[in-house]
């Protein structure tokens, strides 16, 4: 009786998410789990609910607590959400793992597991982001221990950012900003610190070009299975291009393009002489005297 009385608040729940009443859906998750703990489901539900509402700490307990219950081997949702709450909580190392242990479990699912179609597409575009806030954390780092400048200056930016990210984040918690204002409002304060940062490192760059060459890694060198720069991009039926080796071995497990479960087999890849000539461009730039941050 327990159980079907959660399902119906789950269900009046999904109901109020999907018509944007965020606050109204996270009532009727938290009234369905206080009937019935053990549903992993309500908890990954409430999870995402509290992502729209920037409520990270909460986040991190549902998915934690959904975990708990399916097991860490089949729950690519909890450790997909999770991995975002860690992120907004500034943890990149902790959000670049977690996001890792989705995307492999979306790659190589459970039998009993239901994948979206455009999870992969998804949650591999989210390892990519983390693992680029891991990689400027680290560089923030580097500069810091030298005593530079810019990574004071950026330090600043990134604290003023920060600021008024929470001050958003409050603002939607007391009911002064709509969700969708909220997130608005959100875009452009990460927006416009991207552009502070850039103008930044170009104005240092120009200046003193022996010590601030730029640390970057395209997103068209990245393998988006292994998420490391290719030295030998091949190239599938469907446009998509990975590094040789990594997508050999891929196919020995699985014939298939990893992106979209399309058949694939070695005798359809095809090199990618472009890509490659960007790929050797980006190795020949230095990359290799600080890729290992990455």
């Amino acid at each position: 009786m327990a159980s079907y009385q959660a399902e119906q608040l789950k269900e009046q729940g999904n109901a109020a998410f999907r018509n944007g009443e965020y606050e109204e859906a996270n009532e009727l998750y938290t009234q369905a789990i206080s009937k019935y703990s053990r549903n992993s489901l309500i908890y990954t539900n409430r999870a995402n609910v509290r992502l729209k509402l920037q409520q990270w700490d909460g986040v991190v307990n549902d998915c934690s607590k959904s975990i708990e219950i399916t097991g860490p081997n089949a729950n690519h949702k909890a450790f997909y959400f999770l991995a975002q709450a860690q992120l907004g909580l500034h943890h990149p190392n902790e959000a670049l793992s977690s996001a890792l242990t989705a995307y492999e479990q979306v790659l190589h699912p459970h039998p009993a597991a239901k994948i979206s179609p455009k999870d992969l597409e998804a949650f591999s575009t989210f390892v990519l982001k983390c693992k680029k806030a891991k990689f400027a954390a680290r560089d923030r780092d580097r500069l810091r221990r030298q005593g530079d400048l810019r990574a004071e200056l950026e330090g600043t930016l990134e604290a003023e950012k920060q600021r008024d990210l929470d001050g958003v984040t409050a603002q939607l918690r007391k009911g002064g900003l709509g969700n969708v204002e909220a997130s608005e409002l959100s875009n452009e304060i990460i927006s416009t610190f991207d552009e502070k940062v850039n103008s930044l490192r170009t104005t240092f760059a120009a200046a003193d070009p022996a010590n601030h060459k730029p640390r970057e890694v395209p997103d068209y060198v990245i393998d988006m299975i292994t998420f490391e720069p290719m030295h030998d991009p091949v190239m599938t039926k469907n446009g998509h291009s990975y590094e040789r080796a990594t997508i050999y071995e891929h196919l020995k497990r699985s014939p298939t393009d990893p992106l979209t479960r399309d058949p694939l087999t070695i005798n359809e890849l095809r090199p990618n002489f472009g890509l490659r000539a960007a790929c050797e461009a980006f190795w020949d730039s230095g990359a290799s005297e600080w890729i290992a941050d990455w």
